[in-house]
């Protein structure tokens, strides 16, 4: 089946003008057809920010309790005691100068970038290739830290990151298509409990505009707004 054909097998499955509870809609993304491979299932909010005012900024990580589903490469640039205990807790690479000059070269094949407080100084020099790509290290998710070992663990665990983009909105995986039900309920809805929670003091109005729900090669699923932020 082709990816235009099964988008429209799946699209005739929604219910015209339907706003489902993120149960209902997570039901109804497991009973459509299947792709050939697993799909991530994600979160889409569209919000009332202004993103051009730091102050309207959303941005958080949130550990889920199922998982992504995903293998997880992790890279410490970290040097001394805290390298070594970055690979004891199972980091993909770990080194310092080694890993800047591979980034630098235009390496990017990894999922999560950690830093210690101390290489930093090396690491912003790597602005421009990590941060379109969402992977520079911040303090403010837990990226640039001494605790080399806890920041790994969390990562290989299923911690997400959540940002918003130039628009406003938010994309979330929440795990596999093939997770049970339960499962991906639980996990959709601590994502939908972290971006409530980070809602910025400055925001003025109604902030969840929209939510949807989706896989990897299906169409968004819309959800009540008010029964997830009611909940």
């Amino acid at each position: 089946m082709s990816k235009g054909k099964l988008y429209k097998k799946r699209a005739e499955m929604i219910e015209a003008g339907k706003a489902y509870t993120l149960a209902e809609a997570l039901e109804l993304l497991k009973k459509m057809p299947t792709a050939k491979f697993d799909e991530t299932v994600e979160l889409a909010f569209n919000l009332g920010i202004d993103p051009r005012h730091s102050d309207q900024t959303v941005r958080g990580v949130v550990g889920l309790p199922h998982g992504t589903g995903k293998n997880v490469r992790v890279v410490v640039v970290a040097e001394g005691e805290a390298a070594d205990r970055a690979r004891e807790a199972g980091a993909d690479e770990v080194g310092v100068d080694d890993i800047v000059e591979r980034i630098q070269g235009g390496w990017t094949d990894f999922d999560v970038l950690i830093a210690t407080p101390e290489t930093m100084q090396r690491v912003r020099r790597l602005g421009r290739i990590l941060g379109p790509r969402g992977l520079m290290p911040n303090p403010k998710t837990g990226t640039v830290t001494a605790d080399t070992a806890g920041a790994v663990q969390a990562a290989k665990a299923g911690r997400v990151e959540y940002r918003n983009d130039r628009t406003g909105c938010v994309h979330t995986p929440v795990g596999k298509i093939s997770f049970e039900l339960d499962r991906l309920l639980e996990n959709a809805e601590t994502v939908v409990k972290a971006v409530l929670n980070a809602r910025p003091s400055a925001v003025k109005g109604t902030y969840v505009r929209g939510l949807s729900v989706s896989s990897t090669m299906g169409p968004g699923i819309k959800i009540d707004v008010r029964s997830v932020t009611e909940a």
